[in-house]
């Protein structure tokens, strides 16, 4: 209270001192101003300017002061939330949080010990941001208000049931809804859709058995594997039919992606494609990249993922590269000799042209490929 007082008596004495400097300097001119009609500029002496500046640089000088001193407004930034601030304390935050302030107190901000907001699209919001893993929070998440006894034990139920689902957070409210509004996003699970990984229609595809005979060839056995970006867990499901176990990342993005993949039965990773994958190093047969690894993500992250992909697979694991886009030239000069720093063995390659309207347009091609990591290095 004092400081402020004092500094605000220090400007009302500059400004004060100012206004009677101005008034001299501007009488002393009337007085001596000569009879004659000619107007005659008097020269301001230099020491007046000087007191002048010198009053001035100390007004602003101490409104500076003042500034950075007084109680902070309805407008400054709002206030951590506790929780946050607890948590911090118990784990490191991951980085790229705290680049977000605004999206992060607002995760963050809830009732501990009550239900948790119904906030999924925020979550997604932040880790696709890489804001990832994000810190854990004191709530109870929200389940449904009917629950079922009858989950499906087949990884390709003919229905999935309605109320193993929390639909408040997403646009449809059903499976029969995603089925009608979104036929090519896997939630037909039933055998009767069409038997992905089981059929080729052109050299880029490789079969489920396919796959199986070469890594045999290879004497690389097949038990457990990744697939990254895998949707409603399709891949996996196949799998499962062959006692093979596949863990598959995915994102919600508007539906129940995640959901679907543990009501097959199987073993959904809620983890975005820029972070590190959740395994432990050297211990995965293969890897599966699907549709979502493609050329839109930037080059150097792509560097990071395939490196990433080369240190959870064991010596003698296999990389199924399958359909990744880019435009033709980019990938003779850039994708090919990013994935060749590998130094993997080709098992297959084979490149096909894009021809839907945004391939024919952009020039783009598809690679699929099969690559066996060495044994040793």
């Amino acid at each position: 209270m004092g400081f402020t007082m004092g500094l605000n008596l220090l400007l009302l004495i500059a400004m004060v001192a100012t206004n009677i400097l101005s008034l001299y300097h501007l009488s002393s001119n009337l007085q001596s101003k000569p009879t004659s009609h000619a107007p005659v500029q008097q020269p301001v002496p230099d020491h007046l300017i000087n007191q002048l500046r010198t009053i001035r640089a100390t007004i602003f000088h101490l409104t500076r002061i003042q500034d950075a001193n007084a109680k902070p407004s309805s407008t400054s930034k709002p206030a951590i939330p506790s929780d946050l601030l607890l948590y911090s304390k118990l784990a490191p935050i991951a980085s790229s949080c705290h680049n977000h302030p605004d999206l992060l107190h607002q995760y963050m901000n809830y009732t501990p010990f009550s239900l948790c907001p119904v906030d999924d699209e925020l979550a997604e919001a932040l880790i696709l941001r890489g804001c990832h893993p994000l810190p854990r929070r004191r709530c109870f998440a929200a389940t449904p208000q009917k629950t079922t006894t009858s989950y499906p034990l087949h990884p390709f139920p003919a229905l999935l049931p309605d109320q193993a689902v929390v639909w408040s957070k997403y646009a449809c409210k059903s499976f029969a809804c995603l089925n009608r509004d979104n036929k090519f996003k896997g939630f037909n699970t039933s055998t009767v859709s069409k038997p992905t990984f089981l059929s080729s229609a052109s050299d880029l595809d490789i079969t489920i058995p396919e796959f199986l005979k070469l890594a045999k060839t290879l004497s690389s056995p097949i038990r457990l594997g990744l697939d990254v970006g895998g949707g409603t867990g399709a891949f996996a499901a196949r799998m499962k039919l062959r006692n093979v176990t596949v863990l598959t990342t995915t994102m919600n993005l508007g539906a129940p992606y995640n959901e679907v993949v543990a009501l097959r039965g199987l073993v959904p990773l809620h983890v975005p494609l820029q972070q590190r994958l959740p395994v432990f190093d050297g211990v995965l047969d293969f890897v599966r990249l699907g549709h979502a690894v493609n050329r839109w993500i930037p080059l150097v992250a792509m560097e990071f993922l395939v490196f990433d992909v080369d240190r959870v697979l064991r010596g003698g694991g296999l990389l199924w590269i399958d359909h990744f886009f880019s435009k033709g030239e980019d990938l003779e000069k850039v994708y090919a000799p990013l994935i060749g720093k590998l130094g993997y063995k080709r098992v297959k390659w084979a490149i096909g042209k894009k021809m839907d309207g945004s391939g024919v347009k952009n020039g783009e091609v598809y690679l699929t490929a099969l690559l066996q990591k060495p044994v040793s290095k």
